[in-house]
């Protein structure tokens, strides 16, 4: 956080002209061509960023709706073992390393892009893929930086054609319009405090947390493309604890446990109670916190202003294995809901609390799981009394990667496009920079700065990219 200052200071001046310049750069947006309309029985031709681990799910996912062609698959990887099913399953589709010369070479037969790779890489695949006007599904978070989900935001809206989804699965099912109905209603209201949980084990909990450095050097793989895996990050030498899903636990590549399960479980609060920005963050624990990885046990305090008639709200979030939150009267006994994908370093244990929420509002108290579980409302008897004036949750027309496929067909709206990801990926961007510096950041959110601390200002944006990827920053 201390060795690129200078380079950090010049690069925020840089970036921020970029961002608010008028006029079109030469690669972006200039010989991109429209999004195709689509027949009624027609397939969305997509190319897939990212095909083993998630990426591969994410595939096989997009493809089973039987709205899309698989014209195009791109890994930095390509022969490793976590790649192998989805090249047998696709064994005649063209093959890159090279995000970049697929598009190059195929750009004419691509509509649509499947974004599976690590968080600090959905960047610039995003942005050359709208220049280009191809419509993105991305995983969750939209990117690792402030500044790079608000110029992705910016991109998006410049080519109004491009049809985007950020890929936090839920955000099309139960829990979304249930969590719509009940607020139209009036059932939820007056929301003054949420606590969102997760206390699973995760990949950094058995590290020491007490190291000094980055990892030494290891061997370079003979199959991966080490260089095209870093991306625009400032770069570090292979270690395998930097890839294969080992990335989310760095700050200089992931999101950690707040960035690979918040956009599951706050997702419908922040869009449904017009969340937007926070004006404060604070670190209020933060065990085994060091410069290079992530706390094993983290609680943290957004705090959201009045917005219109609707309360201040603080939103508090714990993760780590015993750092369970207050649970209220009432709560009862939580159910694990099959549908809820369990983290990628295995199981979901029951043995202590299931990742979800508590919402409070002035009246009521409301308990609810991840992704598309439901919320009910506490004590039981409370829920018995309201039972008959619940309203009736409709169902949901499609699913996730149904939608987004529609959409790029004009059928249907993406229900987690960038205008309504990007802010939410923007709360865990701040709140992941209080667990790096240690800081309570205090924002700004119609300038959209830090105002509290120059350095945590600073990593709103990050280091600058490295040579030769500079041009994805320019909007």
């Amino acid at each position: 956080m201390t060795n690129h200052n200078n380079s950090r200071r010049k690069f925020l001046t840089q970036a921020l002209m970029a961002s608010a310049a008028a006029a079109t750069p030469g690669f972006l947006f200039a010989n991109g061509k429209n999004p195709l309309r689509f027949g009624a029985a027609e397939k969305v031709n997509l190319a897939c960023v990212g095909i083993g681990n998630r990426g591969g799910e994410i595939i096989r996912e997009l493809y089973n709706t039987g709205l899309a062609n698989i014209v195009a698959l791109c890994d930095v990887d390509m022969e490793a073992p976590h790649t192998l099913a989805i090249l047998k399953q696709f064994p005649n589709v063209p093959r890159f390393k090279d995000f970049r010369q697929m598009f190059d070479k195929m750009g004419n037969q691509i509509e649509a892009v499947s974004i599976g790779t690590p968080d600090f890489s959905h960047f610039p695949i995003t942005m050359m893929a709208i220049g280009l006007g191809k419509h993105v599904y991305v995983e969750k978070p939209m990117a690792r930086t402030f500044q790079e989900v608000e110029l992705m935001m910016k991109a998006a809206k410049k080519n109004r054609k491009v049809v985007t989804q950020m890929g936090n699965q839920g955000h099309s099912e139960a829990n979304y319009f249930q969590f719509k109905s009940w607020t139209d209603a009036g059932i939820i209201k007056d929301v003054t405090a949420i606590t969102a949980h997760m206390n699973m084990g995760r990949r950094w909990h058995r590290w020491d947390t007490k190291i000094t450095s980055f990892p030494v050097a290891q061997p370079i793989p003979a199959t991966l493309d080490w260089d095209i895996w870093q991306m625009q990050t400032k770069g570090h030498q292979f270690n395998k604890d930097f890839v294969n899903g080992q990335w989310r636990c760095w700050f200089d590549f992931g999101m950690g446990a707040l960035g690979d399960w918040g956009a599951h479980i706050l997702d419908t609060s922040h869009q449904f109670l017009d969340l937007g920005l926070p004006y404060e963050v604070n670190p209020i624990k933060l065990e085994g916190h060091n410069d290079f990885f992530y706390p094993t046990s983290t609680t943290l305090s957004f705090k959201f202003p009045k917005r219109g008639s609707m309360p201040p709200v603080e939103v508090k979030w714990y993760d780590g294995i015993d750092n369970l939150p207050p649970i209220p009267a009432g709560y009862g006994v939580q159910g694990l809901d099959p549908n809820i994908p369990p983290p990628s370093n295995g199981p979901i244990s029951t043995a202590q609390l299931n990742p979800g929420k508590i919402i409070y509002s002035k009246d009521l108290t409301f308990k609810g799981g991840s992704h598309n579980s439901t919320l009910s409302v506490i004590p039981v008897e409370k829920a018995k009394e309201m039972a008959s004036r619940l309203p009736v949750v409709p169902q949901s027309p499609s699913n996730h990667f149904a939608n987004f496929l529609k959409a790029c067909k004009g059928e249907e709206q993406t229900r987690s496009s960038f205008d309504i990801a990007g802010p939410l990926s923007q709360v865990f961007c701040l709140g992941v920079l209080a667990q790096w510096t240690g800081e309570k950041i205090v924002f700004d959110r119609k300038k959209k700065i830090i105002t509290s601390s120059k350095n945590a200002n600073e990593l709103l944006i990050g280091p600058p990219p490295r040579k030769g990827w500079e041009q994805y920053y320019k909007v």
